[in-house]
């Protein structure tokens, strides 16, 4: 038996990384010694991309990173680094852009070669062993590109110099000056029903979400159709909404036995999901659902809530409160294996109440979806079309906790083990959200561990710092502005569930220190990367709202909640500037635009400005925050602070409780309890 013998990314702490330490490619990590390595030998770079969850990274491992004679290739040819895109999300960024300019389309795996000097030339994703349905095998591509770099050095150069340029020019898409911008004109009701109604053309009225198969969850543009029946009593967006949210929470995308949310439906009806559970997913549904609670009180929604935390709480938290980033799709070498039942399995495991079970999830002798039923035996997915009878979730209950015995004794998929502070941070969001709605305290108590954890491991003291990443006591790579973002929000939620002002002078601090080193000073728009990191060919500006919302989006709506409990007009004048500049782009296509959608919800409707003192103070929050008003700001203090204008002048002794509501600072009568002043709201 060949012995196996590890390459440089056996000291990686990343479980991607370290799933390629044994390719006999001879892998590096990104970083100096790798760049200067090419630089010397004058060789093209190999840069390929992945994540531990991704399906087919397995794939082309399998296929092509552990066969000799390929790895024997690339390491004659090229130097060869393996990227994390979890861990460094902003070389993935840019190079994701040059494939897709380059070949019009983009994904995981994702491989892409550079000059000595970082630059692309060439790319594409998958490529198979052998030629296929019009695609060329990883080897053809290997040796074209070979040969290309040594006959026509040259004009690769210049080819990727232009490249590099058209990245650049493309950094500034949809952005007009504020000048330019009408902004009297669009920040006007018009302008949110404009936006609506662009966002329900796009959406599917029978099976609910956004666009044909494969579909995501998109939780901001339904977040945006309910806010916006909040303001309007617009019906249509209430109803995609829910339909969207009832059609997910039935599908497979759904985990039917552990709860959580699978990364998004390879169909239409979200039966077949793309099985891999991402953590940042699941805190953004989370959140959608806790604002679906508040606005409707359905039942179902609570339970999936509940149903969700207890899945992260059992599979992604590690001991100290961080959470793990997500769970693989395949175990077993196959997709889904962990998740999927055989009709002859249920019957073992649930017996007499299997007839009913299978009945109710849409259970098939011969397998329920087409590929399962091509599997030995056939396979189902586990779906509902109805919500169950109190009767029958009394009995479906019983059944489940069969069945994840049952799983617990399968071979478990891969986790994802670091710890990402963006990530986590919209976890700490969507905990408090659920406690919002809820009112449960060990989801108060679990975001405030988390808190207190990120704080403990992935700030760096000396210099204010932080971190991005933290797996096995080693905190690495400086945050992106998305950490940041997400930081700042999370601490600004803590407030408002707490009503401990200290987390707003964290995010305060931390917004200081966001415009200080992310801020481009043209337009006023923030970086991704901070000031002080140079391994990179150039410095994007991400504004499109992905699988997670945008870092820019997050940072003008934190601005401008800050600007209001602060006084701080610049910081508002400078989230104005940044939604007025993609005005256009938010009107014409807001369900890639839906978290900057979301901004200007609020900045048209107005901040309702709500104050709570007294002994009875913290009482009193938690009753508002069951309440479903989504464009509030809410501070409360039993005693005068004086580093908030909104507590200033207000009675703290009087009365056991006075609840103030303002607008620009401006308060109305003290209301003595939480009846009278939802009565009159």
């Amino acid at each position: 038996m060949t012995k196996l013998i590890a390459n440089r990314l056996i000291k990686e702490t990343s479980p991607y990384l370290l799933q390629h330490a044994y390719n006999p490619v001879d892998w590096y990590p990104w970083g100096e010694e790798a760049l200067l390595k090419a630089k010397a030998a004058d060789k093209p770079i190999l840069v390929s991309i992945g994540y531990a969850a991704c399906h087919w990274c397995h794939v082309m491992e399998r296929e092509s990173f552990e066969n000799e004679a390929t790895a024997s290739f690339m390491n004659e040819h090229f130097i060869n680094i393996k990227i994390d895109r979890e861990e460094r999300p902003d070389l993935d960024h840019i190079y994701m852009d040059a494939v897709q300019a380059m070949s019009g389309s983009g994904g995981w795996p994702l491989n892409v070669f550079l000059t000595p000097n970082q630059l692309p030339f060439f790319g594409g994703t998958y490529f198979p062993p052998e030629r296929m349905h019009n695609r060329p095998s990883w080897l053809e591509v290997l040796g074209g590109v070979s040969k290309g770099y040594q006959e026509k050095k040259e004009a690769i150069i210049a080819q990727a110099d232009t490249l590099k340029a058209h990245l650049v020019k493309s950094n500034a898409f949809g952005m007009l000056t504020a000048d330019q911008s009408s902004i009297n004109e669009h920040f006007s009701d018009d302008s949110l029903n404009t936006i609506a109604q662009k966002i329900l053309e796009q959406a599917d009225n029978v099976d609910g979400g956004f666009g044909n198969a494969p579909k995501f969850p998109q939780s901001y543009c339904i977040i945006y159709l309910l806010r916006h029946y909040h303001f309007t009593k617009d019906q249509a967006a209430l109803d995609q909404a829910l339909l969207s949210i009832d059609k997910m929470i039935q599908g497979g995308i759904y985990d039917q036995v552990g709860g959580g949310f699978a990364r998004y439906s390879t169909d239409s009806k979200w039966l077949v999901p793309h099985f891999e559970k991402m953590l940042y997913d699941n805190a953004l549904l989370i959140m959608v659902l806790s604002e679906a609670y508040q606005l409707t009180q359905n039942a179902q929604y609570q339970l999936i809530i509940e149903q969700t935390l207890a899945f992260i709480q059992r599979e992604l938290t590690d001991e100290s409160y961080g959470f793990y980033s997500a769970l693989d799709a395949d175990s077993e070498g196959v997709e889904g294996k962990f998740y999927t039942w055989t009709y002859a399995e249920l019957h073992s495991v649930l017996e007499k109440d299997a007839a009913f079970f299978c009945a109710f999830y849409q259970v098939e002798e011969n397998g329920n979806w087409q590929e399962g039923r091509h599997e030995n035996p056939p396979t189902n997915i586990l779906w509902i079309d109805q919500y169950p009878t109190d009767q029958e979730r009394a009995l479906i209950d019983v059944c489940k906790e069969k069945l994840l015995t049952k799983r617990a004794s399968r071979i478990r998929p891969l986790l994802d083990d670091k710890i990402l502070l963006g990530w986590n941070t919209l976890m700490i969001n969507a905990y408090g959200k659920a406690y919002a709605a809820l009112g449960k305290q060990v989801y108060l108590d679990i975001a405030q561990h988390t808190m207190r954890f990120l704080e403990e491991k992935l700030a760096n003291r000396d210099n204010q710092f932080w971190y991005h990443t933290y797996k096995n006591g080693v905190a690495k790579i400086p945050a992106f502005l998305d950490d940041y973002a997400y930081l700042i929000q999370a601490y600004i939620q803590l407030q408002e569930i707490t009503g401990d002002g200290q987390y707003l002078l964290k995010a305060k601090s931390l917004t200081e220190l966001v415009i200080a080193h992310f801020s481009e000073q043209t337009t006023g728009f923030f970086y991704y990367t901070p000031d002080f990191q140079q391994d990179i060919i150039i410095r994007k500006k991400e504004v499109y709202d992905g699988a997670t919302p945008s870092g820019n989006a997050i940072m003008a709506s934190n601005l401008y909640y800050l600007s209001v409990v602060f006084d701080a007009p610049d910081w508002q004048k400078r989230a104005t500037d940044l939604i007025s500049s993609l005005e256009a782009a938010i009107l014409k296509h807001p369900t890639s635009f839906a978290c900057w959608a979301s901004l200007l919800q609020t900045m048209v409707k107005g901040y309702k400005e709500i104050v709570i003192t007294g002994q009875q103070a913290k009482l009193c929050l938690t009753a508002i925050n069951k309440e479903y008003m989504p464009n509030k700001i809410v501070q409360s203090s039993e005693t005068n602070s004086p580093n908030f204008p909104l507590l200033k002048g207000k009675e703290y002794e009087k009365e056991p409780v006075l609840i103030y509501l303002c607008e620009n600072y401006t308060c109305g009568p003290a209301f003595r309890s939480v009846e009278s002043f939802l009565a009159n709201m």
